[in-house]
C-alpha cells in the first residue's frame, strides 16, 4: 500500500516537471515560431502563456516591436561627381513571424545590409542638390529599395531618413563663397530698386511742385520747423526764390505792358523851323 502511494506521488511529480518543462510565457511584445521535430508549425503562439510538447517541440521568440537602425556612414559620388558621406536610419518592424524565421537567417543583418547597399545606390543616382534639400523624395525611394528585398523576409520598413550629409571642406569653401556672392548681387539689387523708387518718387514731386509753386514754399516751411525742433543750432532763413519769381514775373509784365502801349500810340508830326522874321 504504501509503495502504491509512493509510486502515485512520484508519477504525479514527474507530470508536474513534464508539464513545467513544457510551460512557455509569451511576452506582449513578442511571438513564438514553434519548430516540431525540426519542422515550424504553421501558426505561431500568441502572448501569454503555452504548452510544448516536451523533447519534440522548440519555440524561437521573435519581437514584433518597430525596431531603429543605424545605418554606418556610406561613402559615394554623386550624380555631378561630387564626393560625399551620408548616414542614415531605418525603422523597421517584423509583420510575418513564421517567415522571419525561416526565410532569412539573420533578419536586422540582413537588412542592415540592404540598407548600406541602398544608400550608396541612392547616392549615384542623385544630384547633391537633391541630398541636401529633396530628402523626402530620396526616403521614399530609399524606403521602396528596402522593403522589396525585406518584404519576402516578413520585414516591414516603416521609415527611412537620412540623418547627415558630409560634405568635403574645399565643397564648403566653395558653396560658401558662391552663397555669400549671392547674398551680395541681391543686396546691390536691392539697394538699386530702392533709389530707383527713390528717385521716381523725387521725380513725381519735383513735377507736383513746379505744377504748384506753393508747394516749394510749404516744404520750405516745413523743412524749417524740423529743423527748428532741435534747438542747438542758428537758422538762417534764406529768401524764398518763389518771391524772386513773383518780382520777375511782374517785371516782365510790366515791361510787357510798356512795349504794347509804345507800340500804339500815334506818331507826331514834326514842328515847321521857324522862318526869320524882316522887319522894315
Amino acid at each position: 500500500m504504501e509503495g502504491t502511494v509512493v509510486a502515485v506521488v512520484v508519477v504525479a511529480v514527474l507530470l508536474l516537471l513534464v508539464l513545467k518543462s513544457g510551460m512557455r510565457v509569451v511576452n506582449q511584445v513578442e511571438r513564438g515560431v514553434v519548430f516540431r521535430f525540426g519542422k515550424a508549425l504553421a501558426g505561431y503562439r500568441q502572448p501569454g502563456v503555452t504548452f510544448l510538447i516536451p523533447f519534440a517541440d522548440r519555440m524561437r521568440k521573435v519581437n514584433v516591436q518597430v525596431a531603429t537602425m543605424p545605418v554606418p556612414t556610406q561613402e559615394g559620388i554623386t550624380r555631378d561627381n561630387v564626393s560625399v558621406k551620408v548616414d542614415a536610419v531605418v525603422y523597421f518592424r517584423v509583420t510575418d513571424p513564421v517567415r522571419a524565421a525561416i526565410e532569412v537567417q539573420d533578419y536586422v543583418f540582413a537588412v542592415g545590409q540592404v540598407a548600406q547597399s541602398s544608400l550608396r545606390s541612392i547616392i549615384g543616382k542623385s544630384d547633391l542638390d537633391d541630398l541636401l534639400s529633396d530628402r523626402e523624395r530620396l526616403h521614399e525611394g530609399l524606403a521602396l529599395m528596402i522593403d522589396s528585398p525585406a518584404a519576402g523576409w516578413g520585414v516591414h520598413i516603416d521609415r527611412v531618413e537620412i540623418k547627415d550629409v558630409q560634405l568635403p571642406e574645399s565643397l564648403k569653401r566653395s558653396m560658401s563663397r558662391q552663397a555669400e556672392a549671392e547674398r551680395e548681387r541681391r543686396a546691390r539689387v536691392i539697394t538699386a530698386d530702392g533709389e530707383f523708387q527713390a528717385a521716381q518718387q523725387l521725380a513725381n514731386a519735383s513735377r507736383i511742385m513746379s505744377d504748384t509753386p506753393e508747394a516749394m514754399q510749404l516744404r520750405l516751411l516745413q523743412t524749417v520747423v524740423e529743423v527748428a525742433a532741435e534747438k542747438n543750432s542758428t537758422l538762417v532763413m534764406p529768401f524764398p526764390v518763389e518771391l524772386l519769381r513773383y518780382f520777375d514775373r511782374a517785371a516782365k509784365k510790366i515791361g510787357a505792358e510798356v512795349t504794347t502801349e509804345s507800340a500804339a500810340a500815334p506818331a507826331r508830326p514834326e514842328a515847321a523851323p521857324e522862318q526869320p522874321v524882316e522887319r522894315p
